[in-house]
């Protein structure tokens, strides 16, 4: 008897681009069989330049390359042999005003194609918190949580995109890369987890000082640490430092102790902010350092806060920022952060607080206590100030949803002003989203008279002035996959949201709000409310892409003064 050995045909796959001279290609390929090598050739103008190999079969290996001079790349393998998760390429001299170019990306790792989608989402892969929000070089950068790889949470990097008006955003290059350990597998051990970003005018050039966790699960003695890296041309980090290797002691903190938040104090000095718990609750760690780079030289004054609400642990990305226009003896800060595993007598889940109060740079003492948003889907929350005025950014989503069976594709929240006016903090939506206008869809009272008003796409604003404050209506969506509504009554404003499996749905209620003017962002997989300019604003994450199909305000009563309905779009 004879055996025949048999072979599996090469299925060649072959991406082709042009290409300037000097534009760096990053890409990431591993093998599909133990034992056996990927390889990608590397074609320019039909010359091989080189061929790009691994042995890795866990997780994708990086690589990057870099043109000489251009011409026609094409970049070739077999795909039985090698699998690619992503391509793109960019000019460093031009990325930051065209954004990154993707060639390839893998069905696993895809973003949701979503033409007139207005809110930020990543290029490809999974996306969680925002980091290192802030104005560099005359720009708003926006780093975030992400793994390339798939739709679901895995070995941390960090993301980055740079906008000029906090709406129209341009992806650039992968930032902050887990350490070469972590890389090897797709074990979800760690990586470069959450954290800010400074800036450094060095010889009138401003570069960044990001400051981030490194999570290695099950390290001895500290599963989280404190380091911070340095970019000169804004697009990537150089090699890391650790800054803080240990929790300090004394204080009984489990192993939490992360998401470093870096801020200029009233004293001149930069404080950091970390999340942590006890074994009462979340607290908020505070450091200092008398560096003016923040490079090093930073230590512990203590316990900056305290929260054991709600059954939470861990205080999770908190952030601080001065309000209003006062003078320094009488200026308030607003210290925010999340609550991690929280779940209030409404069913919600993992809320985030804000505490309003002063700081000497040393002492914060609290006066006064609101909810961030009362939706609970806007997590993380990160905010810096821009021309004077604090701004800030938050993942849309919440960990309560998320599922170890299902991808997960997420958004940012629109970016929101944080205001003060002496009692309470609002959260209005940035002036820029007015430019998503596109068209008006009703300015002649269609849905304040009651008529049911198609959405087109489902991405609109909807304005309502009532015409009084706390004026009752109920402004109910079409919606194929889910039930979806707005109500204001005598117990407050309500995102009334159903997935129609039966199972209970949190109530997201602002109690007793009575506002006299209502916004509302609907968007596919997302609702934002934000009532009497962000005074009460509310946001939910849902769970389908679908767009609302129109608007009808089924109880109204006289309450609507006015209502405007526009199109939105990028």
């Amino acid at each position: 008897m004879t055996y025949q050995a048999t072979t599996i045909p090469s299925v060649r796959q072959t991406v082709r681009a042009e290409l300037d001279a000097g534009t760096v290609i990053h890409l990431w390929l591993k093998s599909r069989r133990p034992g056996k090598v990927a390889t990608m050739t590397v074609e320019l103008d039909d010359t091989e330049l080189q061929q790009v190999t691994t042995a890795r079969t866990e997780e994708f290996e990086f690589r990057k390359l870099m043109l000489a001079r251009g011409g026609s790349l094409e970049l070739s393998y077999d795909a039985n042999a090698t699998d690619v998760s992503v391509i793109y390429a960019f000019l460093p001299t031009r990325v930051q005003s065209e954004g990154i170019r993707v060639l390839q990306h893998s069905a696993e790792n895809a973003s949701p194609s979503l033409s007139d989608g207005y809110h930020f989402r990543p290029p490809f892969g999974w996306m969680n918190d925002p980091n290192g929000f802030g104005r560099f070089g005359g720009q708003v950068h926006l780093f975030y949580q992400h793994y390339p790889h798939s739709l679901r949470w895995n070995t941390m990097h960090w993301g980055h995109a740079v906008s000029s008006d906090y709406v129209h955003w341009r992806h650039l290059p992968v930032f902050l890369f887990p350490s070469d350990d972590l890389s090897q597998r797709n074990d979800g051990r760690g990586g470069a987890f959450s954290g800010s970003a400074i800036a450094m005018d060095d010889r009138g050039r401003e570069d960044i000082r990001v400051f981030y966790t490194e999570q290695v699960r099950d390290r001895k003695p500290e599963e989280q640490i404190q380091l911070s890296a340095t970019s000169r041309d804004g697009l990537a980090a150089e090699p890391s430092t650790v800054i803080l290797p240990e929790r300090p002691g004394g204080l009984d903190l489990t192993l939490d102790f992360r998401d470093p938040y870096v801020f200029k104090g009233p004293d001149g000095r930069w404080k950091m902010l970390l999340g942590s718990r006890d074994k009462a609750g979340g607290v908020v760690l505070l450091y200092e350092t008398p560096d003016p780079a923040g490079a090093d030289g930073w230590t512990f004054l203590g316990t900056l806060h305290r929260e054991n609400r709600y059954g939470m642990t861990a205080a999770e990305c908190p952030c601080m920022v001065p309000l209003g226009d006062a003078g320094a003896s009488e200026k308030r800060w607003a210290l925010i952060f999340g609550l991690l595993t929280s779940r209030d007598q409404r069913g919600r889940r993992n809320m985030t607080s804000v505490t309003v109060g002063r700081f000497d740079g040393q002492v914060f003492t609290p006066e006064l206590e609101q909810e961030l948003d009362f939706g609970s889907d806007a997590y993380a929350f990160q905010a810096f100030v821009d021309d004077g005025r604090p701004v800030g950014i938050a993942w849309l989503a919440n960990w309560t949803d998320v599922s170890k069976k299902e991808d997960f594709p997420t958004a940012m929240t629109l970016p929101r002003r944080v205001l003060w006016d002496g009692t309470a903090v609002s959260t209005p939506p940035v002036e820029g989203v007015d430019a998503l206008r596109h068209a008006e869809l009703d300015g002649t009272g269609r849905l304040a008279a009651g008529e049911r008003l198609p959405l087109e796409n489902g991405a609109v604003e909807i304005e309502l002035d009532l015409t009084s404050p706390g004026a009752a209506f109920e402004l109910r969506f079409d919606h194929p996959d889910i039930d979806l509504a707005l109500r204001l009554n005598a117990e407050g404003l309500e995102i009334l949201f159903g997935d129609r499996s039966g199972k209970a749905s949190p109530r997201y209620l602002a109690a007793d709000a009575r506002p006299s003017t209502v916004r509302i962002f609907l968007d596919a997989g997302s609702i934002e409310v934000f009532a009497d300019n962000g005074r009460w604003t509310g946001t939910k994450r849902l769970p389908t892409f679908t767009g609302v199909k129109a608007a009808q305000l089924s109880q109204g009563n006289g309450s609507i003064a006015g209502a405007r309905v526009w199109q939105l779009k990028l």
